[in-house]
């Protein structure tokens, strides 16, 4: 720590540096108070150092517990003493008293009846071990056993059961259901004419028809496309416009079953 002449060296020091010139500025003033503010931060700073190194001390005196010193083993017994646990005595068990096994003896007085029935007590052991077996022929009662004779039914007459027609594979010209366009023919109808590529007949002023045949299969598709008119061209364009148009058919029926069949689809068209 530096001693008073210390300070008084460095206060001529520093009046030596700041003489003629303006000691209101700020480093005047600190080097003025160097020493104070210094002294000053060692006494805050021994005083924090001194209040952290005895807390622990106040606060380990305030929580100090008496503790038992002697021992039954001769040594320093360090248990609390309020932390002893108590020790419960310990309950002695009574066995209850085995019970005594008495003998009991169960006696029946019979019902008196009229003309009680004599029962012949059952042969004890030594009477068969000193009797011998006997050869004698005792006739049982005779098993009888009734017989029934099976009951016939009589013949009933069974109607044969009539042929089947077996389906012909052939295409049906005379069905019980025709054969329909899933969406209906109107249906149809809009896709024939929405497809149709008429730019080849445009401006010819004519009115062509033809008459399309094709074959509906039992699966619902469609075969065999034939147009039959007048104009080749048109029945050319007719059978390619019922090819690209898309949709199941229903197949036609007879007699329950699905069978091939003819549909006939007049087209007709005026070209201006």
């Amino acid at each position: 720590m530096k001693n008073h002449s210390t300070f008084a060296q460095e206060d001529r020091l520093t009046e030596l540096l700041f003489e003629n010139r303006n000691k209101n500025y700020g480093a005047y003033t600190l080097r003025k108070e160097h020493g104070a503010v210094q002294q000053k931060a060692m006494f805050i700073g021994i005083a924090i150092f001194a209040t952290i190194s005895l807390t622990p001390l106040v606060i380990n005196s305030f929580m100090h517990k008496d503790v038992n010193v002697t021992s039954d083993k001769g040594g320093f017994d360090l248990t609390p003493i309020d932390e002893v646990p108590e020790v419960q005595p310990p309950v002695e068990i009574v066995k209850p008293p085995a019970e005594t096994q008495v003998s009991t003896v169960k006696i029946e007085v019979p019902t008196p009846t009229k003309n009680p029935p004599v029962e012949t007590p059952p042969p004890s052991v030594s009477e068969i071990n000193n009797t011998n077996i006997g050869l004698d022929n005792v006739k049982g009662e005779d098993n009888v056993t009734s017989y029934l004779p099976p009951v016939t039914a009589p013949n009933v007459g069974v109607a044969p059961l009539a042929p089947v027609a077996p389906v012909s594979n052939e295409p049906a010209t005379v069905v019980d259901v025709e054969a329909g366009f899933a969406g209906g023919i109107n249906s149809f109808r809009t896709k024939v004419v929405q497809n149709f590529n008429a730019d080849k007949f445009d401006g010819s002023g004519d009115l062509m028809r033809t008459t399309v045949t094709f074959i509906v299969e039992k699966d619902g598709t469609i075969s065999n496309i034939k147009a039959n008119g007048k104009d080749a061209a048109f029945n050319a364009e007719a059978e390619k416009t019922i090819k690209k148009i898309k949709g199941n058919w229903t197949p036609a029926k007879l007699n329950g079953q699905n069978v091939r069949s003819y549909f006939k689809f007049p087209i007709s068209m005026q070209f201006e």
